[in-house]
C-alpha cells in the first residue's frame, strides 16, 4: 500500500501524448487506428443526433438543467438494478470528471486519504492530488483480480476516509462480482469509509453482469456517463447520484464550479435512452473485437492479460519485450500506425510492463489493427525489443 502526499506534482496523462502523435501522422496523411482512449468510434446513435438536430431550432439553449433527463435517469436505475432513486439526488455534469471532482468536494475535506487499486485510471490520483487529498494506491495484482477488495478495507491501517471503485475498470475491464460488492460496502460501512462508485462501463460486458454500487450501499456516490454505452464522448455529459444528505452542497459547489452542461446535449441523451438496439447491436460489436484483439495478442506472443470481463480494453503485460511501455507504444504508432495507451498512465510503479487496447473501433479497423500488429511482431522479435 502506497501513501502518496498532495504536495507531489500531477502526472501526464500520456495517452494524450500518444494521441497528439498520432493525430500529427494522420495530418501528415498516414493511416492510423485509434486504440488510445476509449472512446466509441461509431459515434453517437442516430435517435439522439436527430433530437440534437431538432433541439437546434429551440430559441433558448442558455443554461440549463433538463428535469425530464434526471427523471429518465432515475427509471433507469429502477428498470436495471432494481433501485429506487429519487430525481432530485441525479446531478447532470459535463461528463464524468466533473462529476468525480463534484463528488470529491463535496464528500471529502483536503488532507483526506481516499483509496484507490492500483492499475487505475489515471485522473483519480491525480484529481486527489489537486483537490489536496491523499491518494491510498493498493497494488491490485492477478491475484485479486486487479481490484480492491473487502480485506483491503478491513486491514488499512488506518482506515481511509474514501474509496474509488469501478466495476468494470480502467485500464483493465475487470468486472467485481455482486457478492464482493456486497462485501465491500459492508467492510466500508463497518470502518465509516464513503464510496465513490465510478461505473461509466455499466452495460458493456461479455457474460458477467454489472451491478451497482446503489444495491448494496445507498448512500455512495455513483458517476456514470453518456460517453462509454452510449457512444457520446465529445458532448461531454454525464451524471453522478448524491447521497441524500449532501444533495444541497453537491448542488451548490455544481452550480459555481461549473454551471451547468450543454443544452444541446442534454436533449440528445433523453433520446439516447431509446436507442437500445442500435447500442446493444454496438456491444455484440465490441464483443468480436475483443476475441479478434485477444487472439491476434496470443498469436505474436502477448498472453498474460487482465481478465476482460467489461469495458473495451485489453490491458496486457508486455514484460517479456520492455520495460518503457510510453517508448514501445510511440514505437508502434510510428511503424504501424496503430495508437495505444501506456501502462504508466495506470500504474506508475509497474505500468513500464503493461499496454493497453481499446477495442472500441469498428471490426474492420479491429481486423486492421491486429493484421498491422501481427506483421510488425513477425519482423521485429528479438528477446528485447528495449
Amino acid at each position: 500500500m502506497t501513501n502518496l502526499p498532495p504536495s507531489q506534482g500531477i502526472e501526464p496523462f500520456r495517452a494524450i501524448e500518444i494521441s497528439a502523435l498520432a493525430r500529427k501522422l494522420r495530418a501528415e496523411g498516414r493511416s492510423v487506428i485509434h486504440m488510445e482512449f476509449g472512446q466509441p468510434a461509431d459515434g453517437a446513435p442516430a435517435g439522439a443526433v436527430a433530437a440534437a438536430r431538432a433541439a437546434l431550432d429551440e430559441p433558448d439553449m442558455g443554461y440549463w438543467e433538463s428535469v425530464p433527463l434526471r427523471q429518465r435517469i432515475a427509471r433507469h436505475y429502477g428498470e436495471h438494478y432494481g433501485v429506487d432513486v429519487d430525481p432530485q439526488r441525479i446531478l447532470l455534469t459535463c461528463g464524468a470528471s466533473p462529476a468525480l471532482v463534484l463528488a470529491l468536494l463535496t464528500g471529502f475535506a483536503a488532507g483526506s486519504r481516499v483509496m484507490t487499486a492500483r492499475p487505475g485510471y489515471v485522473a483519480y490520483r491525480n484529481s486527489l492530488r489537486a483537490l489536496q487529498m491523499i491518494p491510498v494506491e493498493v497494488e491490485c495484482g492477478a491475484a485479486d483480480r486487479f481490484q480492491i477488495h473487502a480485506r483491503h478495507i478491513r486491514e488499512a491501517d488506518p482506515a481511509p476516509d474514501g474509496l474509488i471503485v469501478a466495476s468494470p475498470a480502467n485500464p483493465t475491464g475487470t468486472i467485481i462480482p455482486p457478492a464482493e460488492l456486497a462485501d465491500l460496502a459492508d467492510a466500508c460501512r463497518e470502518r465509516g469509509v464513503r464510496i465513490i462508485s465510478d461505473e461509466i462501463y455499466h452495460r458493456l460486458s461479455y457474460g458477467a453482469e454489472t451491478h451497482s454500487m446503489l444495491q448494496y450501499d445507498p448512500g455512495a456516490f455513483v458517476i456514470n456517463s453518456f460517453s462509454k454505452y452510449y457512444g457520446m464522448p465529445g458532448w461531454r455529459l454525464g451524471w453522478i447520484v448524491c447521497p441524500p444528505d449532501l444533495v444541497a452542497g453537491a448542488r451548490a459547489r455544481l452550480g459555481n464550479l461549473f454551471l451547468s452542461p450543454p443544452a444541446l446535449s442534454q436533449q440528445a441523451a433523453l433520446a439516447a435512452f431509446d436507442c437500445e438496439e442500435e447500442l446493444d447491436a454496438r456491444v455484440a460489436m465490441y464483443r468480436r473485437n475483443r476475441q479478434l484483439l485477444i487472439d491476434c495478442l496470443a498469436r505474436i506472443g502477448i498472453t498474460d492479460i487482465a481478465p476482460s470481463d467489461g469495458a473495451f480494453y485489453v490491458y496486457a503485460s508486455i514484460a517479456h519485450l520492455t520495460d518503457d511501455s510510453l517508448a514501445l507504444c510511440k514505437r508502434l504508432l510510428e511503424d504501424t500506425g496503430v495508437a495505444t495507451a501506456p501502462g504508466l498512465d495506470f500504474d506508475p510503479e509497474r505500468g513500464g510492463s503493461f499496454i493497453r487496447f481499446s477495442y472500441a473501433v469498428t471490426t474492420d479497423m479491429a481486423g486492421e489493427a491486429c493484421a498491422r500488429l501481427e506483421a510488425w511482431f513477425a519482423s521485429n522479435m528479438p528477446d528485447r525489443l528495449d
